[in-house]
C-alpha cells in the first residue's frame, strides 16, 4: 500500500509543484484578507490567520516531499521520459 503512494511520474511532479504554489498564494491571500477585510469579531481574524499559517507551512512541505520522492531509487528512470 505504501509503495502505491510513492509512485512518481511526470504528472505527479507537476501536481506537487502546482499544489505547493496554490497553497502559498492562498496563504498570502488569506493573510491579506485577515488584515484588511475580516472583522475583528468572534476571533474571525485569528481563525483566518491560523488557516493562512497552516497553508504557509504546507506549501514547502508538499514541495520538499515531492522532491524527496523524486530522488528515491527508480524515480530517475521515470522522470527522464518527461517533457521539460
Amino acid at each position: 500500500m505504501a509503495h502505491q503512494l510513492l509512485i512518481l511520474g511526470c504528472r505527479t511532479m507537476r501536481e506537487g509543484v502546482v499544489v505547493s504554489f496554490v497553497f502559498f498564494v492562498a496563504a498570502v491571500l488569506l493573510f491579506l484578507a485577515a488584515t484588511h477585510v475580516v472583522p475583528a469579531v468572534a476571533y474571525a481574524q485569528q481563525i483566518v490567520l491560523l488557516l493562512a499559517l497552516v497553508l504557509m507551512i504546507l506549501a514547502p512541505v508538499v514541495l520538499i516531499s515531492t522532491f524527496l520522492i523524486s530522488v528515491l531509487p527508480g524515480a530517475r528512470e521515470k522522470l527522464e521520459k518527461c517533457e521539460h
